[in-house]
């Protein structure tokens, strides 16, 4: 497969750039993989487009304000975002402009970093002047939500690129399929028999990194972190048993519980770190269905729902959806796909 095959056209317009109000007001596509159908909803309209019983799977992660914003001695402006943590006084980080071993990053007039090493590819390890409870306090003083680089506007409220059901801090991206989800939406599935179950994945690059090769299978993710607690692989085990439709809400809770799932789509409790990357052709053990946004061309993301919906299928799809002024991306429209 060449990433040609995943790219299309989209116009400026149609890239979302603040979050609609409420969340669960924005337009649903669903695409029924049986008919190749297309149909046009709300998203309040998902509790009556489930089945009682389905097993509704979130990623409860919480994004942290990765984004910092400093200076080098000279004074000029330096962007970075931190990725990884190392230990208590270390983070890998990406910083632009790219700056070289040794150089100073200012953030206040106390808070600094200075580069220790550079990753292979281009990252930076970044070596704080405080440890510990104190610089996770003051990461989270001086750093701001990491919003994709395509959301030109500020936020008005830090929360709107958090998931009401976040939890577990440490993504540098939120899980945005699941940015729709309201708390009454959320009573209204469990009232309608529809079972709700956690995991986490911290999103960071392995979701988002450009593909920088044409041949797809030749493309690398970076690891990211996951957890699955016994409640969640037994309420999905007890799904799979009983012959009940597993719905994964987002990309990288498909990812999550395709990492762990055995031949017959059962799951134990897991921790660790998953590299998978999902492309047309691969064999789904656990997921049946999924709720995902509108994705950017040529990205991982798109390869993963066109590896279950069909890539002439997720296609058609959005152009349907730009001819009928869908958002697309992190604050976009969402779509179901059955």
């Amino acid at each position: 497969m060449n990433i040609s095959d995943f790219d299309f056209d989209l116009p400026a317009e149609l890239v979302a750039q603040t979050p609609i109000e409420p969340r669960d007001s924005c337009r649903l596509l669903v695409l029924e993989r049986a008919t190749s159908a297309l149909s046009h909803r709300r998203f309040t309209d998902l509790p009556s487009l489930l089945r009682p019983g389905d097993l509704v799977v979130l990623n409860d992660t919480r994004v942290f304000p990765a984004r910092l914003d400093g200076r080098k001695p000279t004074g000029g402006l330096v962007s970075t975002l931190l990725i990884r943590h190392v230990d208590d006084r270390e983070w890998v980080a990406l910083v632009q402009p790219a700056l070289r071993i040794g150089q100073v990053i200012q953030f206040t007039a106390d808070f600094s970093a200075e580069v220790t090493a550079i990753g292979a590819d281009g990252d930076r390890c970044l070596r704080f002047n405080r440890d510990g409870a104190d610089l996770d306090w003051l990461i989270h003083q001086v750093g701001r939500m990491p919003t994709p680089p395509y959301v030109k506007s500020l936020l008005a409220r830090p929360d709107d690129y958090q998931t009401v059901y976040a939890r577990e801090e440490g993504s540098v991206a939120a899980p945005t399929a699941g940015l729709h989800f309201t708390d009454s939406l959320v009573q209204d599935l469990v009232s309608r028999g529809i079972e709700l179950a956690y995991l986490t994945l911290h999103v960071g690059l392995g979701t988002f990194r450009t593909i920088k090769v044409d041949d797809v299978s030749r493309h690398q993710m970076h690891a990211e972190s996951f957890q699955i607690l016994e409640k969640a692989a037994r309420q999905i085990n007890r799904a799979r048993d009983q012959g009940r439709r597993v719905v994964a809400v987002g990309t990288t809770t498909v990812r999550t519980l395709e990492s762990v799932a055995d031949p017959d789509g059962r799951v134990q409790t897991a921790s660790g770190e998953t590299t998978l990357f999902i492309v047309p052709g691969y064999r789904f053990r656990c997921v049946d269905a999924l709720i995902t946004n509108f994705h950017v061309p040529r990205s991982t993301l798109l390869i993963l729902v066109s590896a279950l919906a069909g890539r002439e299928r997720i296609l058609t799809a959005y152009e349907e959806a730009k001819a009928r002024g869908y958002r697309f991306f992190s604050f976009g429209d969402s779509m179901l796909i059955l």
